[in-house]
């Protein structure tokens, strides 16, 4: 690192012409030593040799300039050029007797006198600014762990008052730091809401703990107690004048984006931004936490909850911001840490009666998941061991056996799965076992516990193959375990258990490919949604998020497309409905070598712009929209849509309506593909029905 930052503004350009003028001045000192030439200047005549000194002069200037300016390198520089000039010096006294040269050696040694005492000094008053610079930061960095410690302390005293927001402060000043990143915010601005966001229920210090800890529902009185936090957290930290931000989340974070928010009613806009951002992130995490009241809220069901708030509760475009972080969350690490029980932080299992303990669920998907383990039977117990797994599909992706919590995350248990190679269970279309090595016909244990398994799982479509190996002194035995799902909209989740046994050594792994579609043989026919009348291309069946698609239709210069939506039995969400790709591709198939997308339009109305193109959206809800209870309603019946595209140059301009969501869609394209094509796709839906009406001059 520099210690001098100053010298970062002195352009090299600097650095050249001193040298270039020290060299022209250094020939003519020569020049002049050696000429006999006379010279007018004012009428006087004057001979050249006179203004050897004045050469010599500049030149010695130059030198010590470029030791001014340019540090170690113009001390180097400086340096080995006076060094230099003995030699030249030299020869004039002792070889050619030009006594002129003496005043030269001089002031040459002079020259190189001045610059080690320049450069001397140059380094001590870098050194004091270093040690300057240095106590200056270890005071702001000290300053920082002060307010940082007194920010954590008022932090810890207000989840200490409530017994089911321990780490809410943390959480909500992380998730409010990731959205102002999203916005391109400057880590300066950054670090500023984080701050913001992890005091801003300071307030609720002067909040009596019975309400704030009532399991109940507050009454009118103890609510609008409750609701005066914004306004003590506001007294609390505005007397903090060196962050005056940090008064701003505690004062706006209840505020409403449509303007019905406490503690004053401010609308849009009107909100500071930092607490419209603090808001959403206060209420995600809310929702994604335990309360006293209830269990923490599945991120699906979260995210739905924002969609419905965006432009009420929420500022719409946070709100996108933050269901665009939900999406990217893959793995579900925005929560309440401490609720978490992965298989990571412990590696073993207790399951004493059937069902005692399990682990959180595994995903399975169309890549092979790995699960390695040990199982023996617990000291004490007389009958032996039985580790099993736990097939399911729920929103949380975990085993719920309480009656509320199964309903509230639509928990559905497809069967039970022995590691004796038992299967039990009515959520199967179909099963089909086979142990390998041929011949064998029992796959029950023997010999000496602890038995060794691996596990190997995948998900394709409604069917799962599960093959369990057990390790033998002999040899291997394996178990291959084929279930047909109901139907292949379903998720599927693996969760160890058992029962009079101890799981141990657990190890989990997941490739990176995927394998080929043909990798589980087929034991029941794939259920379809789709037996409806085939418009002008096939039907479509979209299992899962983008999971498949329709044929591609050319955009020509515009169309109107026609289908019949329906969304699956499974579908449970707003944003479960068709889509709309608009894209190029070599082959004008959608997801195929060479897939550019342009545009990704749901039919409720989202979009996240992934900045390569430039797409403005606007979506409006008229008279005719009854809620997304409805929608949602509607389209699980069958709703019959429209679609219309009008290209005009590098503009594709998107329109539809359905039960009273308008929404209207301009791309522009920064690229000019030969051809640009649309194609139907979606999330757990089936689109029927699909008709296309051609402009009168537009073509295929």
């Amino acid at each position: 690192m520099d210690k001098n930052p100053k010298r970062r503004d002195i352009p090299k350009s600097l650095y050249v012409l001193l040298l270039v003028i020290y060299s022209g001045a250094t020939l003519y000192t020569i020049l002049s030593t050696r000429s006999q030439e006379t010279v007018e200047i004012l009428g006087e005549t004057v001979n050249f040799s006179s203004f050897t000194g004045v050469f010599s002069s500049i030149a010695n200037i130059c030198l010590i300039l470029i030791v001014v300016f340019f540090g170690k390198l113009g001390f180097v520089t400086a340096l080995i050029l006076s060094v230099l000039q003995f030699p030249s010096i030299f020869i004039s006294i002792v070889v050619n007797h030009n006594m002129r040269a003496i005043p030269g050696f001089f002031a040459n040694v002079v020259t190189i006198v001045a610059i080690l005492i320049i450069y001397n000094g140059i380094k001590q008053v870098v050194k004091l600014r270093a040690k300057e610079m240095k106590r200056l930061k270890e005071q702001q960095m000290f300053s920082q762990r002060l307010f940082e410690q007194t920010a954590t302390s008022l932090v810890t005293a207000i989840d200490a008052k409530d017994e089911y927001s321990h780490g809410h402060s943390v959480r909500v000043a992380e998730y409010s730091e990731k959205i102002a990143k999203t916005l391109g915010w400057s880590e300066e601005e950054c670090n500023k809401v984080y701050y913001a966001a992890l005091l801003h229920d300071v307030g609720k210090i002067g909040i009596d703990d019975d309400i704030i800890n009532k399991s109940g529902k507050l009454t009118p009185e103890e609510y609008e107690i409750i609701k005066q936090h914004p306004v003590m957290g506001n007294q609390i930290l505005s007397s903090i004048g060196e962050y005056p931000y940090l008064s701003i989340g505690a004062h706006y974070h209840h505020e409403r984006y449509d303007g019905k928010g406490y503690p004053e009613g401010r609308k849009g806009e009107d909100i500071p931004e930092i607490a419209r951002i603090i808001s959403v992130a206060d209420a995600y995490d809310a929702m994604t936490s335990n309360r006293s009241y209830r269990a923490a809220i599945a991120q699906p069901i979260v995210r739905e909850e924002i969609v419905k708030g965006a432009g009420t509760q929420f500022d719409p475009r946070i709100a996108k911001i933050m269901m665009h972080l939900i999406d990217s969350d893959t793995e579900y690490k925005m929560k309440e840490r401490n609720t978490v029980r992965e298989l990571s932080g412990r590696n073993k299992l207790e399951c004493t009666e059937f069902m005692s303990d399990y682990s959180d669920g595994i995903n399975l998907s169309n890549s092979i998941t790995r699960i390695h383990m040990s199982s023996s039977t617990m000291e004490g117990s007389e009958e032996p061991g039985r580790p099993v797994l736990i097939l399911f599909d729920a929103l949380d992706g975990r085993v719920h056996y309480d009656d509320k919590n199964a309903r509230d995350m639509v928990y559905f248990e497809y069967g039970i799965i022995g590691l004796d190679g038992n299967v039990t269970g009515d959520g199967f279309r179909n099963v089909k076992t086979e142990i390998l090595p041929e011949g064998r016909t029992d796959f029950a244990a023997s010999g000496e516990e602890p038995y060794v398994y691996d596990i190997e799982a995948v998900k394709i479509k409604d069917h799962v193959r599960i093959m369990i190996t057990r390790k033998e002194k002999e040899s291997d035995v394996s178990m291959i375990i084929t279930l047909a799902l109901p139907d292949s909209s379903r998720y599927a989740y693996i969760s160890l258990a058992g029962e009079n046994c101890l799981i141990e050594d657990v190890k989990i792994d997941r490739d990176e490919e995927s394998v080929p579609t043909d990798y589980i043989t087929r034991i029941a026919e794939e259920v379809s949604y789709i037996d409806r009348p085939v418009g002008d291309i096939p039907n479509v069946q979209v299992n899962g998020h983008k999971t498949d698609a329709s044929k591609g239709i050319p955009l020509g210069n515009g169309f109107t497309i026609t289908f019949h939506a329906m969304s699956l039995p499974t579908a449970r969400l707003i944003w479960h409905c068709p889509y709309i790709s608009i894209y190029s591709s070599p082959s004008g198939e959608p997801y195929t070598n060479g897939y550019k997308e342009y545009a990704l339009i749901r039919l409720d109305g989202e979009y996240w712009d992934r900045g390569s193109f430039n797409n403005k959206l606007i979506v409006n809800k008229n008279d005719d929209f009854a809620g997304w209870d409805a929608w949602k309603d509607a389209l699980s019946e069958g709703l019959d849509c429209s679609v219309t595209f009008k290209r005009q140059g590098n503009q594709i301009v998107t329109t539809t309506e359905n039960r009273g969501l308008f929404i209207k869609n301009t791309t522009t394209l920064n690229v000019n593909p030969d051809k640009v094509y649309v194609a139907l796709t979606g999330d757990q839906c089936a689109i029927t029905t699909i008709k296309i009406t051609r402009d009168p001059i537009g073509s295929l």
